[in-house]
């Protein structure tokens, strides 16, 4: 077969989504982040929500999605992204309004505005990317990281009885009268990959039909951070990150 051949129109069974930007990633090659963008422009351009999408990106890594996905945004401060998304989705009740979050900003200095924001059954969906570090500031301690796990801020690894234990917030949500669907998913592979595209959808649908809160946990790596290779880091994931942070649904209010 030639080149050509393969190239052709009629022949393509897989193509980039027309909502990502031709823009130059700032993230490290083998983030997570670059795979998650991907999902969430595939899932709204297949869902036909181009004109109705709002997404919310606070502080942190995330920062730029803006920069990425041609739909409209809002910057939040720090930890804010829930009570905007709020605002938004409460002011626009026809939109899809959405929050892309990091581990240190939805469960740190978000905590409060992540909870009630859950526990209100706002209908937003709140993406959350935990990578069990501060990757942007330099790879400091959060919520997330493992007990044991070496950080700039506890060079020696995390000790529960100095540093507390880390905070799985999804299963904390789960348990919120106001959240209708919680799930853990991760992009490491490509199963990971289609299954986290699913559960987008899902999230996606659930707000535009007026459900509750709805929140994708995504255990993703940060191979700078970890101070490892993409492919270890994808190794450290599976053999580590697993075990306290589970894949599957913590909540599916069908």
């Amino acid at each position: 077969m030639e080149l050509n051949d393969i190239i052709r129109p009629e022949n393509r069974v897989y193509k980039r989504p027309s909502l990502l930007n031709d823009a130059h990633m700032h993230y490290c090659p083998g983030c997570s982040h670059g795979v998650v963008h991907k999902l969430v422009a595939e899932v709204i351009e297949e869902m036909g929500l181009q004109e109705k999408a709002i997404g919310v990106s606070p502080v942190g890594c995330a920062v730029f999605a803006y920069n990425y996905i041609d739909i409209d945004w809002l910057e939040a401060a720090h930890g804010r992204a829930p009570a905007m998304a709020t605002a938004t989705k409460r002011l626009m009740p026809d939109k899809l309004v959405f929050t892309y979050q990091g581990d240190g900003d939805l469960s740190a200095i978000g905590t409060a505005e992540t909870i009630h924001a859950a526990n209100r059954g706002e209908n937003i969906v709140i993406i959350f990317i935990n990578n069990a570090i501060y990757g942007m500031t330099g790879g400091q301690m959060a919520p997330t990281t493992l007990l044991g796990q070496k950080t700039a801020t506890c060079p020696y690894g995390r000790r529960a009885d100095l540093n507390g234990y880390p905070l799985a917030i999804s299963n904390l949500l789960a348990q919120l009268d106001g959240t209708c669907y919680v799930t853990r998913q991760t992009v490491y592979s490509p199963a990971a990959v289609r299954k986290t595209k699913a559960a987008l959808k899902k999230a996606f649908q659930n707000s535009m039909d007026g459900k509750g809160c709805s929140v994708v946990e995504v255990v993703s790596t940060c191979n700078t951070g970890w101070k490892l290779s993409p492919v270890k880091a994808n190794e450290w994931l599976q053999e580590n990150m697993f075990a306290k942070y589970p894949l599957g649904d913590l909540k599916n209010n069908e």
